[in-house]
């Protein structure tokens, strides 16, 4: 069994594998609750992605056989072309991984829609170019109360109107309409680079952009732990 746990900036996401079928989900907020269940679990292989905390702290608490801690320098499903691996975030390198697993010889466009909104490319013969990284849906509205005198801090709404008829409506329409926008047109730019292009979605926001894109997407809410236990797999097998 694979363990695999994808360490994020508010939480910990942790999935078991059996070989490529995922078995269970959990999440868990607090560090000794990870740390409990990890020391209770019997797999046998464990990989770590982690943005925030000390990985290698995590990874002595599990008892795994194998244990690996994902970084630009493991080996990989995938060869990275990034200018600067190692300022690479490690849950791109997992969702990219992730994407050519559920979509092996095509091109794909991973949309990791969090608190950032990132971009990343992988073509057909697995080699990772990189991407972009823009404001996410929360950091946007923020960004307009915290950097302006007057205007408001306003929650999204699921389906604005394109004109707003009052600043919290316009505001609304402004950063769900614009990052639909974004998101569309940047789809559209790399499906004239490759036109057989395959879109998957992710990320905490990915359900709310789901359905409002008119662009054929495939959304994967599990992409980075899938992504996880493919380079555990390749990691184990070498």
């Amino acid at each position: 069994m694979n363990l695999v746990v994808d360490y994020g900036n508010s939480s910990a996401k942790v999935a078991i594998f059996d070989q490529h079928e995922l078995q269970a989900k959990h999440t868990f907020d607090r560090p000794d609750d990870l740390k409990s269940f990890l020391e209770s679990s019997s797999a046998d292989n464990f990989i770590i992605s982690s943005v925030t905390t000390d990985a290698e702290a995590v990874s002595k608490v599990s008892k795994a056989k194998n244990k690996f801690i994902l970084s630009h320098t493991l080996p990989l499903p995938v060869k990275i072309l990034y200018a600067t691996p190692q300022t690479l975030g490690v849950d791109r390198i997992a969702g990219s991984c992730g994407a050519l697993q559920l979509f092996p010889g095509k091109n794909t466009l991973v949309i990791d829609a969090g608190t950032c909104i990132t971009y990343d490319f992988t073509d057909s013969s697995r080699h990772y170019y990189g991407g972009s990284i823009s404001p996410g849906l929360k950091m946007r509205f923020q960004a307009v109360h915290t950097f302006t005198a007057r205007l408001p801090l306003v929650n999204p709404a699921a389906n604005p109107e394109l004109i707003g008829n009052s600043t919290e409506t316009s505001i609304q329409s402004g950063i769900v309409n614009g990052t639909l926008a974004e998101i569309e047109g940047i789809i559209g730019r790399y499906r004239q680079k490759s036109p057989d292009l395959q879109v998957i979605l992710c990320g905490g926001d990915g359900p709310f952009f789901e359905n409002k894109l008119k662009a054929s997407i495939f959304a994967s809410p599990d992409l980075v732990l899938i992504g996880l236990n493919s380079v555990l797999i390749h990691n184990v097998r070498l």
